[in-house]
């Protein structure tokens, strides 16, 4: 097992690096969502201010993560798509009709929950300047932003999220994904603990084909009393170095789940209500005041803008091949790894109104 020193010396590990493993699959060479072809992730992150202010505003601990499914003009070649919400306490913006349409047109944002419109109106500017038409002589556009409220940490108040940190994450996409504090996970927490972005993928390989399935999540829910890692319950009760620090809560998650099986809209809804599984592993439950919601893409079977052609031809993965059991299965196993490395890959950070949220002592994870 590796050394859990490292952590104390300043070196976060994820789950990965730790030698720990979650199912039977082979993780891709990133063991990221970026491990599906053409897939890209950009943050903007934003912290500015000194924490333990005894003052209701304080702060600034936010920022926006963005998904592109692809490196192209998403709005002229979309991709297939679908979502479950487990738990509809959210604020998104464009989940109806990518539920009745069954694809995206735009990246994908993540941010705090008072910053959606902002973002929002971001990703339309973004897309006009690549499609002028876009509600002239073509269809208007539908933006896809998801959230996770930040403002036990952030001042969310004051939306410091602005059209240029979006344009930021955006330039900055790279198959490189950052885990922890950045982007939209800056100010988030789950079950008490510093957490954020976390992500996981996983290698589904036969004689007759090979898929790869992806996941990014924005971690902030649960309660302290109830994180699992790995099945076993983790002690960060009142009387150890956790007390008073961070809170516990019913919190929200966002999970986004990409691949590049073949899969219709409604295959994807099927992958994507796997997901709730693995966040019950690690402790959820999808409480009241939780906005659990996951949205799956795959990268095959692009859909053209401007095709006007009576029939479309498409390949799909057969649902009752092993190929496609292991999809299922594996989409439980890369949620579950990514909300642990959400948590591994936090550090401690301070906020508003004398806010702290402490980052996991791994060294608690090999106690009896």
């Amino acid at each position: 097992m590796v050394n859990m020193n490292e952590h104390s010396q300043g070196k976060r590990l994820r789950l990965q690096e730790l030698e720990y493993d979650i199912g039977s699959l082979p993780r891709g060479s990133l063991n990221s969502i970026s491990d599906v072809d053409g897939v890209l992730v950009g943050h903007s992150t934003i912290i500015k201010g000194e924490g333990k202010l005894e003052v209701s505003v304080g702060p600034i601990r936010t920022g926006v993560t963005i998904i592109l499914p692809h490196n192209g003009n998403i709005f002229r070649e979309k991709v297939q798509a679908s979502a479950f919400v487990m738990n509809g306490y959210g604020k998104t913006i464009g989940l109806v009709q990518l539920m009745e349409l069954g694809n995206i047109e735009t990246p994908i944002a993540l941010t705090n929950t008072l910053n959606v419109p902002v973002v929002a109106d971001a990703l339309i500017d973004y897309s006009i300047v690549q499609n002028p038409d876009i509600g002239i002589t073509t269809s208007t556009v539908n933006p896809v932003v998801c959230e996770c409220s930040d403002g036990y940490l952030n001042d969310i108040q004051g939306r410091h999220v602005k059209k240029y940190h979006v344009l930021e994450a955006i330039k900055n996409a790279s198959n490189k994904v950052t885990e922890g504090n950045v982007g939209a996970g800056t100010g988030m927490m789950a079950f008490g603990l510093k957490a954020g972005v976390g992500s996981a993928s996983r290698i589904i390989e036969s004689e007759d084909a090979k898929y790869t399935i992806g996941v990014l999540v924005l971690s902030n829910f649960g309660r302290r009393e109830d994180l699992r890692f790995l099945g076993k319950k983790i002690d960060l009760s009142p009387e150890n170095e956790y007390n008073n620090r961070g809170k516990s809560t019913g919190g929200s998650i966002i999970v986004v789940i990409a691949t590049d099986a073949p899969l219709t809209s409604r295959q994807l809804n099927r992958i994507c209500k796997r997901a709730p599984l693995g966040i019950s592993r690690t402790g959820g439950y999808a409480a009241h005041g939780s906005g659990d919601i996951i949205i799956g893409f795959s990268t095959k079977n692009t859909l053209n803008h401007d095709d006007k052609n009576v029939k479309r031809e498409i390949e799909i993965v057969n649902e009752n091949s092993k190929e496609f059991q292991k999809l299922l299965a594996a989409t439980v196993d890369v949620t579950e790894e990514a909300i642990l490395n959400s948590l591994l890959m936090a550090e401690t950070i301070d906020g508003r109104d004398n806010h702290e949220a402490p980052s996991l002592d791994v060294n608690r994870l090999n106690e009896e």
